[in-house]
This record gives C-alpha cells, sequence and structure tokens, in this order.
C-alpha cells in the first residue's frame, strides 16, 4: 500500500517537471496561453496528490498570478544588500529571495 502511494508521488512530480519544461518551451515560442495551461496542469496535478511543486520550479511561478516568469521577458530581476527581488510584469507582483545558501535537507524528511 504505502510503495504504491510513493510510486503515484514520484510520477507526480515527474509529469509535473514535464509540464514545467513544456511550458518553458511555449513561453520561448510566445505562446503564452498553452504556457499558463500547463503551468496550471502542474499545480493541479500537485493539489491533486498532495505533492510539492519542487523548489527550483516553484521559484519561476508568479505568486500573485501563476505566470511562469522568464527574465527579460515577463520578469523584471533586481538585486538588492540581502536580496534578489523579482517583479512580474503581468500582474506587478514582487517576491524576494535572500542570497543565503538554502539548507541541507532534514535528516527527519525521507
Amino acid at each position: 500500500m504505502m510503495r504504491r502511494k510513493r510510486r503515484r508521488e514520484d510520477i507526480a512530480v515527474q509529469r509535473i517537471e514535464r509540464l514545467f519544461e513544456l511550458a518553458e518551451a511555449a513561453a520561448k515560442e510566445d505562446q503564452d496561453l498553452r504556457s499558463d495551461r500547463y503551468v496550471q496542469l502542474a499545480r493541479t496535478i500537485g493539489m491533486r496528490y498532495r505533492v510539492r511543486i519542487p523548489r527550483k520550479l516553484k521559484i519561476q511561478l508568479c505568486k500573485g498570478c501563476y505566470a511562469l516568469l522568464i527574465p527579460g521577458k515577463n520578469t523584471r530581476v533586481r538585486l538588492r544588500e540581502e536580496y534578489i527581488t523579482t517583479t512580474c510584469l503581468r500582474c506587478g507582483m514582487e517576491m524576494r529571495r535572500p542570497y543565503k545558501a538554502p539548507r541541507a535537507p532534514s535528516s527527519r524528511r525521507k
């Protein structure tokens, strides 16, 4: 039973990663509606199977309109003293990320 659940979660993460790849390719070809749909599907899969979107992909999403952020195209990136400011040019939402290195994964989490 537990193995089956783990397998579903692994498949869900793989599909989420693939949908982000497709969204990035569509956004580079100026197909914003298709890109938005891929991101929406990835979020739906994550919610349905209760799987987190990987951090490296999550920082590519706007927290306001859930658009795929591509620097220079629909995103403005500014470097501040202690953090990086990313501004979505679609909705105007500003996201801040600190410079400090991410923490090592917890030993309690598997």
